[in-house]
């Protein structure tokens, strides 16, 4: 029974020192006799006892690793406190377990000796757009180095830079004086084009009421010489009919007759407008007054060839009513 038991015992601790089960993403190196054998990854795997030892345990992951902050000079001779945070993976765990002795401090004094002499390039200034260079400056020296190490750096990232307090409030100072200049600027401009558009406008203004006057004026002149030709053209064609009528057979008659009827009504519209006026002498004689009348119009008829003027007796006189 105890012999069993014995057995059993010895079954069960071969059995569990001999069963490995890997996990996923990682890497266990196997040492037999003190000497690299084999790197087993993830899964079922059996090793001998008390020859095989797993030695390394290795994840295969994306590690983070942060880098703690350091001072750094910059090319003016500012110190600044810088920290970041670098990527890497496990890509060869055998040279991880026998390259270096510690691939984790050796990485970040990589990382923070590379950053010091990137950030010794630069002036204070451009430290911040510089960022993405020094970055890849970073990455690069230390993916170099890191190399037989068995470790890829995929990338570093500077979190932070932090200048002295007393260089902090003179940049602020600085970015103050400059945004008030800019806005300075920006005001007399404005004010500028203020000014510019004002005096556009009046010029504008100003072109815009002198073409419109002389357009109106314009349109007044052709309105009156159209207004004067018309009437000419009226007064042309009236005198041609009426020239029309007079040489027509009873035309010189008809106007003999027309002007002694308008003589007699003007005569009698005198009469009703004024109190004072000046009479012929023979006003009792109708007869004579309208032969007078007809007599100035016989005396202006082209045919007659008289160009005497008829006088007519007039004695002056006031007759009140």
């Amino acid at each position: 029974m105890t012999l069993a038991l014995v057995f059993v015992s010895a079954a069960f601790f071969l059995l569990f020192y001999s069963v490995r089960v890997i996990p996923q993403q990682s890497a266990y190196v196997v040492e037999r006799l003190g000497q690299y054998d084999r790197t087993l990854t993830g899964g079922l795997h059996i090793i001998i006892p008390f020859m095989d030892v797993v030695r390394y345990r290795h994840s295969l992951k994306e590690v983070v690793l942060d880098i703690p902050a350091q001072i750094c000079i910059t090319k003016d001779n500012v110190s600044v406190h810088v920290d970041g945070v670098l990527f890497f993976r496990v890509m060869d765990p055998k040279n991880a377990s026998s390259g270096v002795n510690d691939y984790i401090v050796g990485l970040i004094q990589l990382a923070q000796t590379t950053l010091r002499s990137e950030t010794g390039k630069i002036d204070l200034d451009r430290t911040f757009e510089e960022r993405e260079r020094v970055n890849h400056a970073v990455v690069e020296a230390i993916d170099k180095a890191s190399d037989p190490w068995g470790v890829k750096v995929l990338r570093y990232e500077i979190k932070s830079i932090t200048p002295p307090k007393d260089v902090l409030d003179a940049m602020e100072k600085q970015m103050r004086a400059e945004r008030e200049k800019r806005a300075k600027i920006l005001e007399s401009e404005g004010d500028r084009d203020s000014k510019i558009n004002r005096a556009d406008g009046i010029k504008q203004e100003t072109i815009k009421a002198s073409e419109a006057t002389k357009q109106r004026q314009i349109n007044e002149a052709e309105g009156q010489a159209a207004a004067i030709l018309s009437v000419t053209t009226a007064t042309a064609t009236g005198l041609h009919k009426v020239a029309e009528a007079l040489s027509s057979k009873g035309g010189y008659e008809a106007a003999r007759i027309k002007i002694a009827e308008e003589y007699l009504k003007q005569w009698g519209n005198l009469a009703q407008k004024t109190n004072a006026m000046i009479v012929p002498s023979s006003t009792s004689d109708m007869a004579g007054m309208i032969a007078t009348a007809m007599g100035v119009f016989g005396a202006s008829r082209p045919e007659d060839g008289n160009t005497n003027n008829h006088k007519l007796p007039i004695s002056s006189h006031k007759k009140r009513h």
